[in-house]
């Protein structure tokens, strides 16, 4: 499932743009120096790529826990079922029941801790950039970790939000270099493309744990009891 990762990076990333997008134009980069600010961009994306491991790292734990009773199929169906639910169900219905509030502090210190970075220039500055834009709250993160959770262990978990982060550079890399060059009719068209990619990926979850027996896509429960054995005998 991690080119699955990368193709929702990438179908994801403009939506990054769109959230993410004024930090990525507010980064105090040395325009006057292609050399430096190439590497000032590099440091942003580690920072952005490390927290987003991270997070899969810790959370693929918990998946492979459920895997160790059996369970991960049915998280795969599970997870695949929820992100059809999130684009299917109303976004106003979504929002009467404020999911957010309990981070609303947290989300409050992320945003100060970023505006105090955007104003330093020091080498530090853009990882640190990097790492706090990881953190912040973001519905495509969400759906991600969710992937990271169904794949069944802290490496996969890890590797697949590495790659989730690996397809959002190549916009948001243009986004720093070029402003907002999304407008008009094209954004909108490729905004109305990413649910799209959500239910996609739900199908995919949700065929992965039918164990189908089709190769890649929904192995056979033998092949997927098989690896897990094979993990086992690793460790």
């Amino acid at each position: 499932m991690i080119w699955t990762a990368l193709l929702f990076g990438l179908l994801g990333s403009f939506h990054c743009v769109g959230m993410c997008g004024p930090i990525a134009f507010l980064m105090p980069v040395d325009r006057s120096n292609p050399v430096k600010r190439f590497f000032q961009v590099l440091s942003y994306h580690s920072g952005r790529l490390f927290t987003y491991a991270m997070l899969g790292l810790i959370l693929g734990y918990l998946g492979r826990g459920l895997q160790l009773f059996g369970l991960q199929q049915q998280v795969s169906i599970a997870v695949g079922v929820l992100m059809i639910l999130v684009i299917l169900i109303p976004h106003k219905r979504m929002g009467t029941y404020s999911f957010s509030k309990p981070a609303y502090r947290l989300v409050s210190r992320l945003k100060t801790a970023l505006g105090v970075q955007l104003k330093k220039k020091k080498a530090s500055t853009f990882f640190t950039l990097g790492l706090l834009n990881g953190l912040l709250p973001c519905g495509l993160v969400y759906m991600a970790i969710f992937g990271a959770i169904a794949s069944g262990g802290g490496v996969q978990g890890g590797v697949y939000m590495l790659f989730f982060g690996l397809g959002t550079l190549p916009l948001m890399t243009t986004a720093i270099y070029l402003g907002n060059f999304l407008k008009g009719k094209t954004k909108q068209l490729l905004v109305k493309a990413i649910p799209l990619a959500v239910v996609l990926m739900g199908c995919l979850f949700i065929l992965r744990g039918l164990g189908l027996g089709i190769p890649y896509i929904s192995p056979s429960n033998q092949v997927a009891v098989a690896e897990v054995a094979a993990t086992h005998s690793c460790h």
